[in-house]
Parts: C-alpha cells; structure tokens; sequence
C-alpha cells in the first residue's frame, strides 16, 4: 500500500545504535516505548486504573519518558549499550526531578522486591557453572581476566575508607558485559559503575576517577600501567611527549630547551590521585593536548607544560617551571582556563578578559566589532563601553540625518559572538555596557526579553547598566533623573565622582532651556523599578557602579573605567588607543586553612609564586589586537582572586549566613590582598615598576583601603562600610613608597567554575548550590555530594539510602529533613536558603581590599520587588563596584522544591523556557513590579556554560 512511511520510524532509526543489556545477558534492540509502558504501570499502581487513564497522566508518563530517554542518550551520545538497572535508575531519577515522589517511592519498593527474588533465585542457581565472557582485546578474542579486572577496581578503592568497597562495582561491571565486548568498553564499564555509586559516598568520585585514570595511561602509554609504576614511568614519558607535541606543532619549539631530564624527574604521579572524578574527565575531554583525537597529556605533564610555558622567560627556566608546577599540581593556586589551555602553546593566548570602549563613527564602530572578533577568536571574554554612540534620533551632522542609536549595532554584536565560535569551541562571550545617562537606555534594558521586534533583541549577549552615583542617589531621594544623547555631552563619558554631578546638572539646566536636544525627564526611580524588573525577568542588564569603580581606581590619573568585563570582576581604564586587558588565577583557599585559622605562611608563599606567574603572563601572551598589547605592557594589571570559600567556611564550621562568616571574609580578602601586593613591590624591585605608576594611587600612598574615604567624599555620604584592620598596612605603605608596583592592578575575584570543578571545590565565593547536585558540562552530566556533609551525617548514623532519597527530593536542601540537627541545616545551608544580605555583608568587607572587583551572584528565594530594592541598593551603599548575577526562585519553590536543578538557575536565551515563579506581587513604590516568569540560570556563570568558559 503506497503513502508517506511510517513516522515512527524515523525516530526509532534514531535509536539503532543503542542497546540493551537484559539481566541475563541478553542484548535487545532498545525501544523507549517499553519505558512508557513500565512509568504508566508504576502510575496505575498508587493512582489505580481511574486515576491514571486520565489525559494529564498519558501527558505526564510521555514528559517523563522523553526525560529518561534524553538522559540516556546524554550518557553515550555515540551510541552503545544500557544495562536495563540503568535504565531503571534514570525512570526513578525523573520520576524524583518531576516531583511525583509517592510514585518514586511505590517504584523503588518494587525495584527492591524485585531484586530481592532475583537473589533468591540466583542462589538457587548458584551451583551452574557461569559461562566464560570473552573480551577483544588489541583485536585479539580472549577470555576475560577477571582477576585482572578485580584488581585494577580494588586498587582504585584503596585507602578511601571502609564505606567505599570494590564488590558493588565488580558486581556491576560484570553486569553491563556481554560476550565479545571490546577491553575498551570493560574499562568504560567499571567506570561508569563506580560512578553510580558516587551518590552513596561521595569517596566513590576518587575512586571513579583513578579507574579514568587507568583508561587514560593505557590510551596515552598503549598499556596496562599501574599507578605505582608511574613513579618511574613519568620521567621517561615527559621529554617524548614534549618531542611530540612540538612535531604536532601543538608546542613552542623553546620547550625543548628546557632540561626535560630534570623536569620529568621533578612529576609527582602521587597528586594524580588528588582528582576527583568530574575534575578528572573535564581535563581529558578538555585540556589535553591530543593529535588527531589521541590524547598524548597526562595530568602531571599537563601542569608541567603549563608551568614551562609560564618560564619561559625566566632566568633559571627549570627551577621556576618546578615551583609553577608545584603551585598548580597541589591545587594551592590555579591558572585561569585559557591559561591552562594555551600555555607552553605555539599561540600562547594566556589572557581571560578584555575591555574595549567604542567610539561614535562609523570606522570606529565596525573596527570595535571587528576588534571583538579577533579577540574572541582566540578565547577571549569580552566588555564593551558604548555609552559614546550618539542615541536613537540625534541628528548626524555629515548626512544631515538621525541616528539609529546603540541597538542595531549591539545586534550586529550580538551575531558576531555566535559566528566567531572559537574554532568550533564554543561561543564568542560578551557583554555590553551602557551608563544610564544615555537616552538609549530604556531600549537597552529590554534587548533580552523575549517579545517585541526581534531585529532589536540580542538573545545571545549579555548586557550590564554602568551606573552614576549621582542616579543612586537621585533614586534613594526621590529626584528626576535625565537621559541624554552622548553626541550633545560627550564629557559626561569622562567625568565621575562630583566632576560628574557638576557637568551633569549644567547640561540639565541647558536643556530646560531647550540648548539641548534630544533629552528626557523621567523619574529616577522610574527607572530604577526597570532596571530591576528587567534584571528579575530577563537575567539583564547587570547592575554594576561607575563611580566606585573610578573613585577607587588606582590608575585615574591616567584614564577612566568605562565598563567592566564579562564577569563584573575586572575595572581597567579604556579608551580609543588602548584594550584593557587582564589575566587571572585563583587562590584555593580551603587549601591555606590550618588549626581553625588562615596558615599565613603558606598563604604568603602561594601568592608570592602566583604573582610572579601572573605578571609573566604579560609578556608571554599572544594578543591579537596592538592597542591591548600596548595596554598591557604599558599598566601591567592582573586578576588574583579566590576559589574555595564555602569550603573554607565548612572546614571551620562556620554557616555561611553569620557574622563570623562575614569576619573571615574580612580577614581572608585582607590577607590575600596584603600578600599580593606586597608580592607586586617584591616583583617591582626586582623588574621595574610598571611603566604609568608614576600619579597613580600607589605613588602618592593611597592604598585600596584607603580609598574608601575618596568614595565617601565624592558621595558626600552614603558610604557604610567596615573599615578595620588587623595586618601591618604602614609597612606594605612604606615598602610602596620605596620600590613601588610593578603592577597597575593586583586583585580581582571571577568566577572560577571551570577551574573550581577541576580542583574539586565550590566556585569562587559562592555558596554552596545543593547538598547532592548533578553538574552539567561538556563533558556530561555529574553528581556532586558535599563530602564535609556526608562526614557529618557518618558521625551521627544519619547517612544512609533514605537520607539520599530525601535529598534528591529536596534538591540538595537539609531544611525538611526534620532527623538532622539543627546546627548541621545552618551549616550546609545552601544558596537560596542565605538571606541575600549575608552575600552582599561578605562581599562588602571583601571589595574594602580590592583593587578590581568581585562576580557576585546574588541568590534570592522567594524574590519581590521590595527585597530586590534592598538589596541592590544596600549593594550600593557597602561600596560594592559590581554585582553579576541575580539568580531568583519563587517563594514555594523555595519552600519545598520539586523541579529540577536546571530549572532552578536558569537565564536562557529563551527567557520563555524557565520555570513559572511566584505569582507577581504587587509593587509598592519604589518597589519594581516583577514579571510573572524570572531570569534563572542553570549555569552558575557563562563560563561553566559549555559555550563559554571566558574567565575561568
């Protein structure tokens, strides 16, 4: 019979390359429509043959059955084979995500029932002899080495406590085989059953990642390899995988002038046993170099060729390069990702971050956006000034016509970060930023919705408002505020702190007096409420502060910050002639934590060595563009910062919603700025100041503490912040005036996501998201478990299967656990269960020592116009120069959450596809009134986005 074929099978054909294993070794076609049966039965039975005919349940069992198949296939997006538990497992997952826990737990009692009978059954059965499994292995059919694989699992469990035992990952290996079965796939199969174990121990991420481990030195060294005969092994591999990666021209040919004898000799094989198992497989489907899809890099030589190429300037090259590799390989101090990626490379682009300012001609413009491409290109994150360009309808003088305004070139920007994908990488990433002067800025808060004209949208960009202290306070007092074109008060770009307020009042008085068009009057806090609504709704613009960012600067003496950066972190001057440009790393600070305190020893050693790495960056670094090469060599600015502070915060057993938080991360920044700018004195009197001290900040005394009395004066109040100190700041102060800097700036905390995952901490100074958590990336889908946590609950008899349950229930949270103490729910508090107002506290005795800035999120639950104003306003008056994300969840979700993690935090480009908050409450002025579906972000920054790991 003739007619169009059967629609199904496209979509069956979509699976032929999957399979699945059946419990007694049987390989089956897999077929989805046998998991919607198996989720329908599990409806009919709690809800009964009445209750689940219904068609919202058919509607629901599909949701659900689309889910499961999705997180299968995420798993081997390839192809390859599920053992039916698997299967069974991500069914339990999504009934759990999709909050139908009674469901769930009517499934789980059954899967238990069934297994149990299996066991009876299988014991009854124990007297046949099993059949021999056969493996290829090197194109050889050969009997499996069972003993062999036994081993190699049990190695993997050494050393990681009693709770952690090989049996269950055996058992479950031998499970996912078949007869025939590739030695590759064994190897992939021990993997992967360690790693479902991970969320019953959190030690089991260890061992998941030493069985990677394995897998890896047998794919780099082409065989079996013991951790232990690494020990003799790396020196040998080092000096041939240089020689290699310089024959593939993937190396600068000057490695090979290093002693590579001595270098290998100085490799640790023991730290590969530091990783844990999403820092592990970030790095391999990341980070390591490989030749035509081969990895030829192992973990050690990998921080060693980071660390070369950070050397290789230096005088004794080989002593420097151990003492980086040291710092790198012990997770003290990491290298900001494009660092990681580029270094010892024959395009070293070792720099994250760069600022650009855009003037109002056409050239000018193209040649910005041009200018971004070639940046991008190359790894680069992106700020863009463009308050300069004239505003919709002002008039241009050479066509006698009237402008378009900013959007349709931040449209063309916009395009321009999707083209430019980094060679397939990911993404361009940037940010646009506008002072909320400009007539344009209306417009310029909306290009993120998701309605309106879409040739003036930007779906793919990020936006931040560049706000005046004179607006601020404008919207605490209740004043009018005026927007101008840029074309008629050009100066204003130029003018901050009371130069600013003076210029900007006579330009108001000149257009009452009509000497001035186009403008407009609107009520500040008008346009307060919209820059809030639109952050709540669309995820942007961001809210950052122009005046502190100035006022602040070390460097205003020889320009102005006219934005900051992708991530809110870096405040560099920027002008026609000169691309701001930054390079970071950050301090893992759970790492210089030593009887209950701050080791400043230890501390003060890692930041000597990690300012020395940075400030090589310098001239190390590719730039793609000569007007951020001049600026570089020209201020010398770097990014130090911090990763690891709610680790921190549990190794001390301190909640991160206290006053004794809010201390260390007084006492901790204080620390961390001390030594790294003392760090930058040492580096001074060693190679020079940097060309432009001469004016700045530094050479007339005033350091970043100081400073806050110069914001409270170009205030003229509104400044409440701590300033106390406890370090010996007169003798850094005297140290300055003797050697001076050898950086422009020393200090800036970004995001760390990526890196943080390969250290295996929490980000940055983030709180920590979830208890239990699964972290998506490219390189898949992990579960997280607080291993601090974990210990805890051990101690008192609480960890068990029920309490993993429960926490997959409550996504992460311990709050309606009612069997856990109470001081344990204040401990591991999560993010949304911190009040919003301890992260801004923290954040403002942090900013006090910083010379840059600082990413922070800020996490609210339970969002409403008046805590927004609050917030963001007391933002403000605690000195902050940045904030990044707002990240929202409605009140009942906050109350008991049954969505997943990635509706939890998500911005999309597709704001439509978030989760449905709250309902919208009322605004009471000056309160914003708040759209019905907000801005949430599933990754914690673009960077953990694998579209985009700008920063770190």
């Amino acid at each position: 019979m003739g007619g169009a074929p059967d629609a199904a099978e496209p979509r069956q054909s979509a699976y032929a390359n999957y399979q699945i294993i059946r419990r007694n070794g049987a390989v089956v076609a897999f077929e989805p429509s046998k998991i919607a049966v198996a989720m329908m039965k599990a409806f009919l039975a709690v809800h009964g043959t009445q209750g689940a005919a219904s068609a919202s349940v058919r509607e629901t069992v599909d949701s659900l059955t689309e889910a499961v198949v999705r997180g299968l296939l995420r798993s081997r997006p390839n192809g390859g084979t599920f053992h039916i538990e698997d299967i069974q497992d991500q069914v339990e997952l999504a009934l759990m995500r999709g909050g139908h826990h009674e469901i769930a737990r009517a499934y789980v009692l059954y899967r238990e029932r069934r297994s149990q009978e299996r066991a009876k059954q299988a014991a009854e059965q124990q007297a046949a002899a099993l059949p021999t499994l056969h493996v290829i292995d090197r194109g050889q059919r050969v009997p499996l080495d069972l003993p062999r694989l036994q081993a190699l699992i049990e190695s993997s469990c050494e050393g990681l406590g009693d709770d952690v035992q090989p049996g269950p990952i055996l058992a479950e290996t031998q499970r996912n085989l078949y007869d025939g079965v590739s030695m590759d796939e064994v190897y992939k199969a021990a993997i992967l059953a360690a790693r479902t174990r991970i969320e019953h121990d959190p030690a089991y991420t260890r061992a998941t990642a030493r069985l990677l481990m394995h897998t890896i030195r047998r794919e780099i060294l082409g065989e079996e390899v013991t951790h232990a005969e690494m020990a003799e092994r790396y020196a040998d591999y080092f000096p041939t995988f240089i020689k290699k990666g310089i024959e593939a021209e993937l190396l600068d040919e000057k490695l090979a002038q290093f002693d590579l004898a001595r270098l290998g000799a100085a490799l640790k094989h023991e730290r590969d046993l530091n990783f844990d198992y999403l820092g592990l497989q970030t790095l391999y489907d990341r980070y390591f170099l490989h030749v035509q899809g081969a990895r030829i890099e192992m973990p050690q030589a990998f921080f060693m060729r980071v660390a070369m190429g950070l050397a290789l300037n230096e005088i004794d090259r080989e002593a420097r390069a151990i003492e980086f590799y040291e710092l790198l390989s012990s997770f003290d101090f990491m290298s900001s990702t494009p660092t990681l990626f580029n270094s010892g490379t024959r395009r070293s682009q070792l720099s994250s971050c760069y600022l650009t300012t855009v003037p109002d001609d056409l050239d000018g413009i193209y040649e910005a956006i041009k200018e971004n491409a070639l940046l991008s290109k190359f790894a680069g994150g992106l700020g863009n000034d463009w308050t300069p360009v004239r505003a919709l309808g002002s008039h241009i003088k050479g066509t006698n016509g009237k402008s378009q305004g900013v959007v349709p070139f931040l449209k063309v920007v916009n395009d321009t970060a999707v083209a430019v994908n980094q060679g397939g990488k990911r993404k361009g990433a940037v940010c646009a930023y506008l002072e909320s002067w400009h007539l344009d800025i209306e417009e310029f808060l909306e290009l993120r919705k998701n309605t309106g004209d879409d040739r003036r949208r930007t779906h793919d960009m990020n936006t931040a408002n560049w706000i005046p202290d004179l607006f601020m306070r404008r919207v605490m007092e209740g004043g009018d505020w005026t927007l101008f074109s840029p074309s008629t008060c050009i100066d204003l770009h130029d003018k901050f702190g009371i130069e600013f307020e003076q210029a900007y009042t006579a330009y108001e008085a000149k257009a009452d007096r009509g000497e001035i068009k186009p403008f407009k009057r609107i009520k500040a806090v008008d346009l307060w409420r919209k820059m809030l609504s639109m952050l709540f709704e669309t995820g942007h613009p961001w809210i950052t502060f122009k005046d502190p960012c100035n006022i602040r600067s070390p460097q205003q003496h020889v320009g102005v910050v006219h934005s900051s950066n992708l991530c809110t972190e870096i405040t560099l001057n920027t002008n026609g002639g000169e691309i701001a440009v930054c390079n970071l790393g950050s301090v893992n600070l759970s790492q210089h934590i030593k009887d209950g305190g701050i080791d400043h020893d230890k501390l003060k050693k890692t930041v000597r060595t990690a300012m020395r790495m940075l400030d090589n960056v310098i001239d190390i670094n590719y730039y793609a563009v000569k007007k951020a090469r001049d600026s570089n060599l020209r201020h010398r600015p770097v990014g130090m910062g911090i990763m690891a502070f709610q680790d921190a915060l549990y190794q001390l057993r301190t909640p991160y919603a206290s006053q004794e938080a809010i201390e260390f991360a007084d006492r901790s920044m204080e620390a961390v700025c001390y030594y790294a700018y003392w760090a930058s004195t040492e580096l001074a009197e060693e190679r020079g100041r940097y060309s432009s001290y001469r004016g700045s900040l530094w050479d007339r005394g005033i350091l970043p503490i100081d400073s806050l009395k110069l914001l409270a004066e170009q205030r003229g109040g509104y400044v409440e912040v701590d300033t106390s100190t406890t370090m010996d700041w007169d003798a850094l102060r005297a140290r300055i005036a003797q050697y001076g800097m050898r950086n422009s700036n020393c200090v800036a905390i970004a995001p760390t996501a990526t890196i943080s995952n390969i250290v295996g901490v929490d980000a940055s100074i983030e709180p920590c998201f979830g208890n239990l958590s699964v972290k998506s990336n490219l390189s898949g889908e992990f579960t997280v478990v607080n291993e601090y946590l974990v210990r805890d609950l051990k101690k008192l008899g609480l960890w068990d299967d029920v309490m993993v349950m429960d926490l997959k229930h409550f996504d992460g949270s311990l709050r309606r656990i009612d069997r856990v103490p109470e001081e344990l729910k204040n401990l591991y508090a999560t993010a949304f269960e911190v009040e919003p107002v301890w992260l801004v506290e923290a954040a403002s005795r942090r900013q006090k020592w910083i010379d840059q800035a600082q990413s922070l999120n800020i996490y609210m639950a339970g969002a409403s116009g008046k805590k927004l104003d609050e917030t963001y306003k007391l933002a403000w008056l605690r000195g902050l120069k940045t904030t990044y994300y707002l990240r929202t969840v409605g009140a009942t979700h906050a109350e008991k959450s049954t969505v997943t993690r990635s509706q939890l935090n998500a911005v999309s480009s597709n704001v439509g596809g978030g989760f449905q908050a709250a309902a919208p409450q009322a605004a009471v002025s000056p309160e914003p009134v708040l759209a019905a579906e907000p801005a949430t972000d599933i990754k914690f920054c673009s960077i953990d986005n694998p579209d985009c790991e700008a920063c770190q």
